[in-house]
């Protein structure tokens, strides 16, 4: 038997060595889809795809297509993260009800299109993966026979413990007062959670479903009763954007939204307008679905499978100096993600920037992004920042009580700049 010292020598030997893994964990990013995933959709109970923001207990669904269309076998497994996206330390028992590593049973092959591909859909819960039991972060990765992930895609459960209402300002900053909104909020919580919230109450602030762009890690600046309160300027800002520009490509062999010609090789090429700069233009409403896309085929019973692919290409007039950065087309189409196929070319003799991307026949949302040879993007570049801009944004709180294992999503709100204030 240990006596009381051993006995807390071993838990602070132990407690110590947790502490270590946990400053040495990294960062876990999604792992962007290989070029011949296309189409992912990942959706909860929303209109559209977006990174699944759901209850505890609602199911989700992903589907994508593979362009090969050889009926390759995939997997998929689920993985628990703390709120900083470091890997948690529970086990797979205690997060999920069931089993993972299991082959998607259900696909289908294209009819009737140019474009072969293979139709793949992931539904949870299913008959293997019967509930997700705590809320939190996850990550979602798809592979391959050969253990190869060729994509990974994040989502949050959260429970309704709490209620969150959310405000968008415009920025005290004068010198960004027609360009930035800023996001405040009060959390509605029970007295628990109030107990020290600096300590253990967590915040993440999404823009349009772009988790890439979010803020993260906001401390409550003070209390009113049950309420935390955030309202922050500076801190919270985000660039206000410009509506997104739009294209629809429902009847791939006839104009449609943006669309100024169309060719047919080995599968149709649709030619969409010129854009222009409108950074250094006074903005203009036009209603956009926040950088989100729609599958649609205006002659099928089933768009999942009978949506063709077809090449699409843009254009864009710009004759201001990229500093040695790049142009990019910028969307949820691809996670947000820029690539090759993303990136523009410059055109001397047309005095245009190019590029073609697949994609599969929907309406689609996109903008224009600058990408820094640091690394870094600047969404207003080509498109501008404005204050009147609509955008929506969701605040997510999260808590960890003291000595528990991980952090718990513990609510959701949403707020839209509409009805921005002073």
């Amino acid at each position: 038997m240990l006596n009381k010292l051993q006995q807390f020598l071993l838990f602070f030997t132990f407690s110590l060595c947790s502490w270590h893994l946990s400053i040495a964990q990294s960062i876990t990013e999604e792992i962007a889809a290989v070029n011949y995933i296309k189409t992912i959709q990942f959706k909860g109970d929303t209109e559209f795809a977006s990174i699944p923001i759901i209850k505890l207990g609602d199911p989700i669904t992903i589907t994508f297509d593979d362009i090969n269309g050889d009926e390759a076998d995939y997997y998929y497994r689920i993985k628990h993260y703390n709120f900083d996206w470091t890997p948690s330390v529970l086990y797979k028992n205690e997060y999920m009800d069931g089993f993972d590593e299991i082959r998607i049973v259900n696909y289908e092959n294209s009819f009737n299109t140019l474009q072969l591909y293979s139709h793949y859909t992931l539904a949870i819960p299913n008959e293997d993966t019967k509930r997700l039991k705590v809320s939190g972060n996850y990550i979602l990765e798809i592979y391959n026979d050969d253990d190869e992930v060729v994509f990974s895609r994040k989502f949050i459960i959260y429970e309704p413990l709490t209620s969150v209402k959310v405000y968008t300002k415009r920025s005290r900053d004068l010198k960004h007062i027609n360009a930035k909104q800023s996001v405040q909020f009060e959390i509605s919580s029970p007295n628990e959670i109030l107990r020290n919230p600096k300590r253990s109450v967590k915040t993440l602030i999404i823009q349009n479903n772009d988790i890439k762009n979010s803020i993260t890690n906001l401390i409550p600046q003070f209390t009113i009763a049950d309420k935390l309160v955030y309202k922050y300027d500076q801190e919270s800002s985000f660039w206000g954007g410009n509506e997104y520009l739009s294209f629809d490509s429902k009847d791939i062999r006839a104009s449609n939204l943006g669309t100024r010609s169309i060719e047919l090789k080995d599968i149709y090429h649709n030619y969409l307008y010129t854009n222009i700069v409108r950074a250094n233009r006074k903005y203009t409403y036009n209603p956009d679905i926040n950088g989100s896309f729609v599958i649609r085929n205006l002659d099928a019973e089933n768009s999942n499978v009978e949506a063709d692919y077809v090449w699409m290409h843009f254009s864009l007039e710009c004759h201001e100096p990229l500093n040695n950065g790049e142009l990019h087309i910028y969307s949820n189409f691809n996670n947000f993600n820029l690539n090759d196929s993303t990136r523009l070319e410059y055109d001397k003799e047309r005095g245009i920037y190019h590029t073609k991307t697949l994609f599969k026949q929907g309406f689609y949302n996109y903008k224009y992004v600058l990408l820094r040879p640091d690394g870094t993007i600047d969404p207003g570049f080509i498109s501008g920042n404005f204050d009147e801009t609509e955008n929506e944004y969701t605040i997510i709180p999260y808590y960890r009580a003291p000595a528990a294992r991980y952090d718990r999503a513990i609510g959701k709100g949403t707020g839209n700049s509409v009805n921005i204030t002073n």
